[in-house]
């Protein structure tokens, strides 16, 4: 496991905005929090270099790509053996159509979030991509009808928490 970073109110501050709009700019940013731009470019320089921030990404809506069926992929790989661990990981996460790819306890060995065309492009993903595989035992499917984001990824100690009234 790896260390927490110390992040300050200012840290958190500019974390919550940049997960909300990552074009955001430093001028913008360092106004909304109060402190000089350049003061800002140091504060997220330091955020990447210490790995707080990875990287930045593109959102895309799969459906405007041909990909309007999303859906959840439990798989079963047996045996469960580190030397079909690595060709698998490998092998799904090729596959044009895998947008996420986690690694499980439970019954489920991996659930692999997937973006297809239609429900006859699933079925030809599970069955030419995923059964035809020695290792997979079963694969189960779920549909996605919807789906949210949440809100920013803050540490534990900066969340809200609940109260009960």
């Amino acid at each position: 496991m790896t260390d927490s970073v110390v992040l300050d109110a200012v840290d958190l501050h500019i974390l919550r905005l940049l997960q909300n709009d990552a074009r955001t700019t430093y001028r913008e940013l360092a106004a909304e929090v109060g402190v000089a731009p350049s003061t800002c470019l140091d504060r997220v320089a330091r955020l990447r270099r210490t790995g707080v921030v990875l990287g930045h990404r593109l959102r895309l809506d799969p459906a405007k790509l041909g990909r309007g069926l999303e859906a959840l992929l439990l798989v079963q790989v047996r045996p469960h053996r580190r030397e079909l661990i690595g060709p698998f990981v490998d092998r799904i996460r090729a596959l044009p159509e895998s947008r996420a790819l986690f690694h499980l306890t439970g019954p489920d060995d991996y659930l692999v979030h997937v973006a297809v065309a239609d429900p006859a492009d699933l079925q030809r993903l599970v069955l030419d991509e995923f059964t035809s595989c020695r290792e997979v035992a079963r694969v189960e499917t779920r549909l996605i009808f919807q789906q949210w984001e949440c809100g920013p990824l803050l540490p534990p100690s900066a969340s809200p928490s609940l109260s009960a009234d």
